[in-house]
């Protein structure tokens, strides 16, 4: 009849509310063209484990074989340890890759703008046309982040995204670059600074025409969002 086994697409969990954001921002820039969003420096943090069990494994066996050595995915408290880095990029270029302790907090946050953020963007958008795109996340709306933007005004515009918006945000894509090219190392990294070591690495073996392309992409990628009316879609 057609039918067969197939994994459900993961998407995120939308509310009403998100859903009218998200229509918000698409229609404010459904006539930005590529050109607009060449202009625009993209940020996100990411956790990696060091032992990543993504729930993908399927086996054959028998009934009695659940306990089998050979039929078992063994796994570790906390998946063996982790690695969280923050990053940016544009369409010019990646930008660096920023190891983080614990949690991304306000402080750590501004100290990453003043001392990253805010140079590349002068740098790489010296007309004051550049945009910086930042979401919800409370480290964004602290009083000493705000604060420090506002005394700012002028060098670049904030972007402000709205939440749970995957579908948007080219970065997620870049990320999935990164953790696939670490999934096909042999051997895989056994210690947080190999699995640190292999982040780097493969953040900066991304090729150009691939984040270039996502870019590329962000008018097809609204259109797209309009079309769903806010729903999840293939992107």
């Amino acid at each position: 009849m057609g039918y067969g086994s197939q994994r459900p697409v993961r998407t995120p969990l939308l509310s009403a509310f998100t859903k009218i954001k998200c229509l918000q921002f698409t229609q404010e820039h459904k006539d930005w063209t590529v050109e607009h969003w060449k202009k625009v420096m993209w940020h996100d943090e990411s956790r990696f484990q060091l032992h990543h069990a993504d729930g993908r494994v399927r086996i054959w066996r028998k009934q009695h074989e659940s306990m089998h050595p050979t039929c078992m995915n063994t796994t570790l408290q906390a998946g063996g340890g982790s690695a969280m880095v923050w990053c940016m990029f544009s369409w010019h270029d990646l930008g660096p890759l920023i190891h983080v302790e614990q949690r991304l907090n306000s402080t750590t946050y501004l100290s990453i703008v003043a001392d990253q953020v805010h140079p590349i963007m002068l740098m790489a958008y010296p007309n004051g046309d550049g945009f910086f795109q930042q979401d919800n996340a409370p480290c964004h709306g602290a009083h000493i982040v705000q604060e420090w933007f506002q005394e700012r005004e002028g060098d670049f515009t904030l972007l402000r995204w709205h939440p749970q918006s995957p579908d948007l945000n080219p970065i997620e894509h870049l990320w999935d670059e990164v953790k696939r090219a670490i999934r096909q190392l042999v051997p895989q990294p056994s210690s947080l600074t190999e699995l640190d070591s292999a982040i780097h690495q493969a953040w900066c073996q991304v090729p150009r025409i691939t984040f270039q392309h996502l870019v590329e992409s962000m008018p097809r990628r609204t259109d797209t969002v309009l079309k769903a009316k806010g729903d999840p879609t293939k992107h």
